[in-house]
């Protein structure tokens, strides 16, 4: 990081603490880092996060695919509920990220299209979340 001034982009200025890497958000613990690449070759994407923001920066720390629920700012309506189901169905994604740390992109499906909030909804109704520094990880996986 860069000087201590306020959050935003330009010299002198720091990022935020959030998921990593885009926009000058802070990189992932490394911890969270390590959870996402255990069994990275056994799944289509080692995770899943509302937002392409979010995603973007945990794919980037770990080098392995995260699949961004609802487009670039969780609004999008893709992909659906049932699609989300029937890949986590197929055992296709290890990880949900919840929103403990980096949440403000799930706050923000509240406008638009509801697919990403119905998502995390049923993820967390029906999976244990475990915090992993700082940053809730619902297994999917279930291997």
């Amino acid at each position: 990081r860069q000087g201590t001034g306020p959050s935003g982009p330009g010299p002198g200025r720091t990022g935020g603490g959030g998921p990593g890497g885009l926009l000058n958000a802070g990189a992932p613990a490394a911890a969270v880092t390590a959870a996402l690449k255990q069994d990275a070759a056994s799944y289509t994407w080692v995770a899943a996060a509302v937002g392409s923001n979010t995603a973007a920066g945990y794919q980037l720390a770990a080098g392995e695919p995260v699949m961004a629920v609802g487009g670039f700012n969780g609004t999008d309506p893709a992909p659906t509920l049932a699609g989300f189901q029937s890949l986590v169905r197929q055992g296709r994604i290890h990880y949900f990220i919840g929103t403990g740390r980096g949440g403000g992109m799930a706050m923000r499906a509240q406008s638009g299209s509801d697919a990403a909030q119905r998502i995390s909804a049923w993820v967390a109704a029906n999976y244990t979340p475990a915090t992993v520094a700082g940053t809730v990880l619902y297994d999917l996986g279930g291997r």
